[in-house]
Order: structure tokens, then sequence, then C-alpha cells
């Protein structure tokens, strides 16, 4: 998967966030974007605040530097204008001068950042601290001051944003732009061909976001031990490495009758997707891994803005929502055992996922931030 390198070395800033709050979605395309980005021959760095739950030293072990922008004592953020203020963890002016700060003379080519707290505001704001703009959303719901947006959600459409972006900005809209690692694409031929002759499912993935504030894994783990499957059956829990509930979902795992692990800070998750039969998943970024994959999922709805994607995904018929209500347990317990016995369901949800997402989203994005420094400046 490789691409023309531009003519010469273009600087870009990510700003970008993680932390119990937020989770770690944000930084975790931020990245998978930086490392393309990189192959390509760009020079990439990040600016993040020092939440609880930051993934610095993550985005550092990946070989790019990170400015850490300080947490903020109390709440200093606006309360009304945008819904997800409260994540910046200070006002968006105090981000933006801390952000041009931490730019100081380095002047970026590109200002890529990925932040609900974020709106045309604070990036108007840094158009003199940089070459161009782009903003990755997945809301539609204010204003952007950008030459690029990319919204990677399933169901989105350009006329979302006809009203929020500049008349002359670049709009990468659509699962075919999903950030996704490019070992996704690679796998994606053999998790294919695996499902095509695949036996009844057996191998059973549960992964619920990197953070998992509200433990919802422990949920589905109480759920899944009523639930009748064959005693052969092997699940894998995954979960990130700031998890807060990972030592009661370790003591649940070891107390169920199938053979059960938690795994932490995977490296693989592609191989380890590929080789799954079966997912019960948050409708999440790693939704779009999934679908590259062919893997059929029980999809769970762990935050309002997840809401659209999990309705359009169950719709289409590449996956299986079931709600978080008081009914959980018993709806669930149908859905899996009912797609555990039923071989033709999981290959009717298979084939339908595939369609939607072929994992090389990424090239596209790299390639469209390319022409647009190389072409357009």
């Amino acid at each position: 998967m490789s691409l023309m390198p531009p003519p010469r070395r273009y600087s870009v800033l990510f700003r970008t966030d993680a932390s119990i709050q937020i989770g770690t979605g944000h930084v975790m395309r931020c990245l998978t974007l930086a490392n393309m980005l990189a192959e390509a021959g760009f020079l990439c760095r990040f600016v993040c605040r020092a939440h609880p739950g930051n993934l610095t030293d993550l985005i550092r072990q990946r070989g790019f530097a990170v400015t850490e922008l300080p947490r903020e004592v109390g709440d200093r953020a606006e309360t009304a204008y945008v819904g997800h203020t409260h994540w910046l963890g200070a006002d968006w002016q105090t981000d933006a001068c801390e952000t041009a700060s931490a730019i100081g003379d380095a002047r970026p080519d590109l200002l890529i950042v990925d932040h609900y707290a974020l709106d045309s505001r604070w990036e108007r704001s840094m158009r003199p601290f940089c070459g161009r703009l782009m903003v990755l959303d997945d809301l539609a719901d204010r204003e952007h001051d950008c030459d690029l947006l990319l919204d990677q959600n399933l169901g989105r459409t350009a006329s979302d944003y006809l009203l929020l972006v500049p008349a002359n900005c670049e709009m990468l809209i659509g699962a075919s732009f999903a950030l996704l690692r490019p070992e996704f694409a690679l796998k994606r031929p053999y998790s294919l061909a695996r499902r095509r002759s695949a036996s009844p499912p057996r191998r059973l993935l549960v992964t619920l976001g990197g953070i998992d504030k509200d433990n919802v894994t422990r949920q589905v783990l109480d759920a899944l031990e009523r639930c009748t499957l064959p005693p052969d059956m092997e699940i894998t829990i995954v979960m990130g490495q700031h998890a807060p509930w990972a030592k009661s979902v370790r003591e649940k795992a070891a107390q169920l009758p199938w053979n059960a692990g938690v795994v932490i800070n995977v490296d693989d998750m592609a191989g380890l997707m590929s080789g799954a039969d079966l997912a019960i998943g948050a409708a999440g970024s790693t939704s779009w891994e999934r679908c590259a994959l062919g893997l059929p999922t029980v999809l769970m709805v762990l935050a309002e803005n997840q809401r659209s994607v999990a309705r359009i995904l169950d719709t289409e018929g590449a996956a299986k929502l079931v709600e978080l209500r008081p009914d959980f347990v018993s709806v669930f317990r149908g859905v899996v055992e009912g797609l555990v016995g039923n071989k033709d369901s999981v290959e009717a949800m298979f084939e339908r996922a595939a369609t939607i997402c072929d994992g090389k989203g990424v090239l596209e994005v790299v390639r469209a931030i390319t022409d647009r420094l190389c072409c357009r400046i």
C-alpha cells in the first residue's frame, strides 16, 4: 500500500485528545493517518492535553513527537455553544493560545483537528499558524473553518455540511474514507475467504472500546454467562491500557464456563478480527474495521453519537443492534444464541458488512491531502 511521495517534506500537526471521558478513538484514528502520512514522506507531530487516560506515551512509542498541554484545574470550558465543550478541559481561547504556543516557529503546512469540543472559532483563530486546516468530524452539529473535512460515517452525505463549512472546502464523506490501518486491507482477502468456508461460530471477540468507562464489557459477560453456547466456544475480550474496569472484567472472564481471556493493548487487531467468527462490539470507529474484514457483529451503542451509525448497520444487515435497556439480557441472549446456531444468518451478515468498507480509505485521504498541499497552495 505505497504512495507517491510529495515533492517536498510537508509538515502536519494533529490536535486531538484521549481521556477516560473522551475515549481513545480520536487519537487512534489520527495515529493511523499519521502513520500513513509519515510513510508517504510527511513529518507529523501531535498536540494533546494531559487528561487522565491520555495516550501521549503511545503516540511517542509510534515515533511521533507530542507537546502536552497542561491539564486545567476546575472547569473553565463553556457549557452552551458546543455540545462536547467539557471534553476540552479549557475554554477554546485558552486552548488556541496554548496550541499556537506549542507550534512556535514550526508552522505546519497542515493542521488536522479531531475534537468534538472545537469548532470554527478555534479553527479561525489558528489560521495564522498553519498553511491549511483539516477537520475530522462525525457529528455535523457545528460550523467549521477548514479546507478539508473528513466524516467517515455511514449514511453521512456532503449536504449535511453544506451550511457548516466554507464553499471551497473539500469534503471526504462516507465509510469509503474510513481511517483504518493498512493491515485491515491486507487481511481482508484472507478474512473474507475464511468466512465463506467457515463452520458455525466458535470464536467470539468482545471489544467495547479502549476505555469502556461504564463497564459495559462486564454487562456483556454477565449476559453471556446466561447464554446456551457450545462448550468449545473461545472468547477473547479486548481492553485498552487505561480501561478502569479491567480487573472486574478479568475476574468475570475467569468465571465463565468457556475458554475466555482478556488482552490489553492489542497490537494486531486485524489478526484477532480476521480469526474471530462473531464480535460483540461498540458502534464506534471499530465498526469499520469489522466491516472491512466481514466480521459479523452484535452491536451496542455506548455513546449517543454512535446511534445513527448503529441503526444503519442494523438496517443494512451488517450487524445486529442490541440496545442497553432493561430487557438487554433476554434480547442479547436471543440474538447471540440465534447467530451461533444459524450459520446462514452469520454468512448473510458477513456478506453485507464486507460491502460497506474495504479498508483502503486512509490511502484516499492521504491522496486528497497530498493533492491539496501540492496543487492548491
